[in-house]
């Protein structure tokens, strides 16, 4: 672990009932976002909170925004942005080291980037949680040990600014965007057929690797079960 002081000391933590409580719905929403993506060319212009509901990417909250009300786009986008962020909070919180080693070891380049966020976490947590709140700032955010309550609000205040900022930079750009609207619209069926295939393609390769590599997760977290279990209190193999 490149920076110890990114990661809160350790605290008692639940078992791995918990944990599925928490990585279920992530797998849940791993499958809503390839949904989005599979069928976009259909929903885009036709039923554009549906899109935005399954898969809010800046992609599809700029192709929707100007056709949706303040409201539905700020509501719809913001729940659909934040839902994670809580679950990869807490896995962090509880499973702090674990999960670090997890998240990095996913691959050897993600993980090198990984090393670098987590250094940078270290010396800047809010401002990144304000401007990047993805999975691995909010994993870090709970193993760091950072206040719920300022996460939360961090995490709000920097999702409201960019839905701000993206509806902003549709109204400026609304022609543009009708042409994308229309290019979609007059290739539909072979842009569809397309999105659906890759869509597929890459809900086998999260099926082959454990829904986006939580089963690894589980087999960390059970793996320390297991080492805790067999050692006694002064850390000698148990019989």
């Amino acid at each position: 672990m490149p920076d110890s002081a990114a990661v809160a000391p350790s605290r008692p933590r639940p078992g791995r009932r918990t944990l599925t409580f928490l990585t279920v719905p992530i797998v849940g929403l791993v499958i809503m976002n390839n949904l989005g993506n599979a069928f976009a060319p259909e929903l885009v212009d036709k039923h554009p909170l549906l899109l935005l509901a399954l898969n809010s990417q800046n992609r599809n909250l700029i192709l929707t925004t100007n056709q949706l009300d303040a409201w539905s786009y700020y509501l719809v986008g913001c729940l659909r942005l934040l839902v994670a962020d809580p679950l990869f909070f807490l896995v962090g919180y509880w499973y702090g080291e674990t999960a670090l080693r997890w998240m990095e070891g996913r691959s050897t380049a993600f993980g090198q980037t990984l090393r670098q966020w987590e250094g940078w976490f270290g010396r800047a947590a809010y401002p990144l949680v304000f401007f990047a709140p993805n999975n691995p700032i909010c994993l870090f955010a709970g193993a760091s040990g950072m206040s719920v309550v300022g996460f939360l609000l961090t995490n709000l205040a920097g999702t409201l600014a960019r839905l701000y900022l993206i509806r902003r930079l549709g109204e400026a750009f609304e022609a543009p965007i009708d042409d994308v609207l229309d290019f979609i619209g007059d290739y539909r069926t072979p842009l569809l057929i397309a999105s659906i295939g890759l869509a597929v393609l890459f809900l086998a390769r999260e099926v082959r690797g454990g829904a986006a590599g939580l089963d690894e997760l589980e087999e960390l977290v059970e793996e320390e079960e297991e080492q805790r279990a067999g050692n006694d209190p002064d850390g000698e193999p148990g019989n």
